[in-house]
C-alpha cells in the first residue's frame, strides 16, 4: 500500500485513443489548417488557366517490304556474313519498334516545325520566355501495352490552336517518317547494286572455271557432290540364282557410257561387276557340257543374250524345239532307243556349243569392264578439286540470285512509297478542360490541410506536456489509485471517503493531502470532506492540505490528490524525486476528474 507500484514494461503499440483526445484537444488548430487548405486549393483552382488537351492514335504496320537489310541478313550463310560485313548501313530497312517511332515522334526534327507553328500563332508577350524543352513537355506519347498502337497527346490553353497544333505535328511525323523510309531503301538499293557488280563477273568467273576442269577431266555434275563410302549400290552381288542377262545387262549400261553416277560411285560398281562375272564365268566353266546356263532368268535382256549366243543357228528356239521332239519320241520309245539316243547327243552338242559361246561373252564383258575401270582412272585430288570449284561456283551463284531477288523487291517497295504507320484515329479536342479540376483539387487542398492541422495538434500537445490520462499519471507517479471521485458531484463523495477512512486511512490522526499539480480550490474541499469524514471515528482528526513535504512527513499517512488535464510531467516527475528523498510512505493516490471539463479517464 505505501510502495510505488513496480513499473511495467512499455507496450509498443499506438494508442489511438490517446491521438483522438489529443485531435479533439487541438481541434481549432485542425479546423483552421483545413480552412485554410481549402481556401489555397479554391485559390489555385481559380488562378489556374484552363487547360484543352486533343490526342490521336497511330498503330505501327508491320513493313515487312521495308526490312530489306532484315530479309538479306536472314539469308544465312556467305550472303548473310557478306551484308552484315557491309557496315554503316546501321539497320536501314529494318522494322522501326514502337521505342524508336516514340523517340521519333518526340525528336527535335519533327517537333521543331510544329514549335514554329505554335509560337507564329502566339501573342508577342507570349512567345519571349518559350523555348522548344520546355514546350515539348506538352506533347506526350506512349505505348499501348499489348499493342502496336501509339497514343498521342498535346494540351494547351487555346482549343483552336491545340486541335491546329496536333494536326501539324501527325502531318509532320508522316512526312519525316516518309522521307527516312525512302532514304533507307534508296541507301539499300545502292549498296545491292554495288555488290551486284561486283558478284555478277565473279559468279561468272567460277562458273567457267568448274566448267572447264571438268571438260578436261571428263567429269560430270555427280562427281561434283561427295558420295559416302558406306552408301549401298543399286546392284547387289549375284548369286547362283542370279539372272546372268541382268549381270550383262549391267555391264552394258556401264561400259557403253552412260550416267551411271559419279566417278567414285561408278568405279565401285564396276569392281563389282567384275567380281561377279567372275563368279559367273567359273561357274560356266564347272558345268562344261553337261547342262544349259540359264541366261533368261530374270533379266530383260535374256533376247539380246540369246542372239548372241547363238549366232551361228543354234538358237534358243532350236534348243526348245529339240526338247519337244526328244519328249515326244520318249513318250513312244525306250530310252535306249537309236532315234532317242541320236536326239539326246544333237542336244549335249548343242549344250556344248552355247556354253562355250556364253563363256566368250563373258569374257568379253570382262575385258570391257577392266578397260572401261582404266578409263575412270583420275589423278589424285581431281574429284576434290572439281568438287571445291563446284561448290564456289554454286555459292557465288546464290548470292548473286538473292542480291537480284532483294533488288527487285526494294525497288518495288520504294514504288509502292508506303508508310510505316497508319493514323487510325483523327486529332479530336476534349469536350471539356482537362485543367483545373475543382473537386479533385479542392479535396487534395482539404485532405493536406487535415492532414498539416492533425500533425500540429499532435506536435503542440506532445510539446505542451500536461498529463490527460490516467496510465500517463500512474506512470508518473507509480502509487495505488484509491478513488477516483468526480468533483461536479461532492456530494456523492461520502461513500468512497467512509471506505478511506476505515481503511487505508484507519488509526491515523494526521493525514497529509498533497496536492498533485495545480488542483485549486477541488484539493481544499477534498480535505474539508475527509477531515469531516475521519473526525466522525477521531473528533481530534486532521487534514493538513499542501505542498510542504517536511510537514507532510510528519504525518501519520499521506494521500496524493491529482487532477487531469492541468499537471505537467515535469511537475509530476519532480514530486516523485521529491517523494522518493522524503523516504515517507504513500497511501496512494485519489484523482479528482470532471467530465463537463473534458478529462480523460
Amino acid at each position: 500500500m505505501n510502495t510505488p507500484v513496480a513499473d511495467q514494461p512499455p507496450e509498443e503499440s499506438i494508442d489511438f485513443g490517446r491521438l483522438l483526445a489529443a485531435l479533439r484537444r487541438g481541434w481549432p488548430l485542425v479546423a483552421a489548417c483545413s480552412a485554410g487548405g481549402l481556401l489555397s486549393a479554391a485559390v489555385l483552382t481559380a488562378r489556374t488557366p484552363r487547360m484543352w488537351q486533343a490526342d490521336f492514335q497511330i498503330v505501327l504496320a508491320d513493313d515487312k517490304g521495308s526490312s530489306g537489310l532484315g530479309s538479306l541478313l536472314s539469308q544465312g550463310g556467305a550472303l548473310g556474313a557478306l551484308v552484315g560485313a557491309a557496315g554503316g548501313l546501321g539497320g536501314v530497312g529494318g522494322a522501326s519498334s514502337q521505342e524508336t517511332e516514340l523517340k521519333i515522334l518526340l525528336s527535335p526534327s519533327v517537333l521543331l516545325p510544329v514549335f514554329d507553328y505554335v509560337k507564329s500563332q502566339l501573342p508577342r508577350d507570349q512567345r519571349a520566355g518559350l523555348s522548344l524543352r520546355g514546350w515539348a513537355g506538352a506533347v506526350g506519347a506512349k505505348a499501348a501495352k499489348g499493342t502496336s498502337v501509339l497514343d498521342v497527346t498535346y494540351q494547351g490553353t487555346d482549343p483552336a490552336l491545340v486541335l491546329a497544333a496536333s494536326r501539324k505535328l501527325a502531318e509532320t511525323y508522316q512526312n519525316y517518317s516518309g522521307r527516312k523510309r525512302q532514304r533507307s531503301l534508296q541507301t539499300l538499293i545502292r549498296y545491292l547494286n554495288d555488290q551486284l557488280a561486283i558478284y555478277k563477273p565473279r559468279a561468272e568467273a567460277s562458273r567457267a572455271r568448274a566448267e572447264a576442269f571438268a571438260n578436261r577431266y571428263t567429269l560430270t555434275s555427280a562427281d561434283a557432290v561427295p558420295s559416302s563410302s558406306g552408301g549401298s549400290s543399286s546392284v547387289g552381288v549375284l548369286g547362283d540364282g542370279a539372272g546372268l542377262g541382268s549381270l550383262l545387262s549391267g555391264i552394258s549400261a556401264i561400259a557403253g557410257g552412260s550416267n551411271a553416277g559419279s566417278l567414285k560411285v561408278q568405279e565401285r560398281e564396276l569392281k563389282r561387276r567384275i567380281l561377279d562375272l567372275q563368279f559367273q564365268q567359273a561357274r560356266v566353266q564347272r558345268t562344261g557340257d553337261r547342262e544349259l546356263i540359264n541366261m533368261t532368268s530374270g533379266s530383260s535382256m535374256g533376247g539380246m543374250l540369246g542372239s548372241l549366243v547363238t549366232g551361228n543357228g543354234a538358237s534358243s528356239a532350236n534348243m526348245q524345239e529339240l526338247d519337244r521332239v526328244i519328249a515326244e519320241r520318249r513318250s513312244r520309245f525306250q530310252d535306249n532307243d537309236p532315234m532317242v539316243v541320236n536326239l539326246q547327243k544333237q542336244r549335249q552338242v548343242l549344250i556344248g556349243v552355247m556354253n562355250r559361246q556364253l563363256l566368250q561373252e563373258i569374257s568379253s564383258a570382262i575385258r570391257l569392264a577392266q578397260s572401261q575401270l582404266k578409263a575412270l582412272e583420275r589423278p589424285p585430288g581431281v574429284v576434290e578439286t572439281f568438287q571445291k570449284l563446284s561448290r564456289d561456283a554454286n555459292r557465288d551463284a546464290n548470292i548473286l540470285q538473292n542480291l537480284e531477288n532483294n533488288l527487285e523487291e526494294q525497288q518495288l517497295e520504294l514504288a509502292r512509297d508506303s508508310q510505316p504507320w497508319e493514323l487510325i484515329s483523327a486529332p479530336t479536342l476534349s469536350d471539356r478542360p482537362i485543367k483545373p479540376q475543382p473537386s479533385r483539387s479542392l479535396t487534395i487542398g482539404l485532405l493536406a490541410g487535415l492532414l498539416a492541422g492533425a500533425g500540429g495538434a499532435l506536435l503542440l500537445d506532445r510539446r505542451r506536456g500536461i498529463v490527460h490520462h490516467t496510465d500517463e499519471l500512474l506512470e508518473l507517479l507509480p502509487y495505488p489509485l484509491l478513488g477516483q471521485l468526480n468533483s461536479s458531484h461532492s456530494e456523492r463523495w461520502s461513500g468512497q471517503l467512509d471506505l478511506l477512512a476505515h481503511g487505508p486511512l484507519q488509526g491515523c490522526p494526521q493525514v497529509a493531502l498533497i496536492p498533485a499539480g495545480p488542483v485549486g480550490e477541488r484539493a481544499a474541499h477534498l480535505a474539508q470532506a475527509l477531515q469531516a469524514t475521519l473526525q466522525q471515528s477521531d473528533p481530534a482528526a486532521q487534514v493538513l492540505l499542501g505542498s510542504d513535504l517536511l510537514q507532510a512527513g510528519r504525518c501519520q499517512a499521506q494521500l496524493l490528490v491529482a487532477a487531469l488535464g492541468v499537471a505537467h510531467k515535469d511537475a509530476l516527475s519532480q514530486l516523485q524525486q521529491d517523494l522518493l528523498l522524503q523516504a515517507k510512505p504513500v497511501a496512494g493516490l485519489v484523482l479528482l476528474s470532471d467530465p463537463q471539463a473534458g478529462d480523460d479517464a
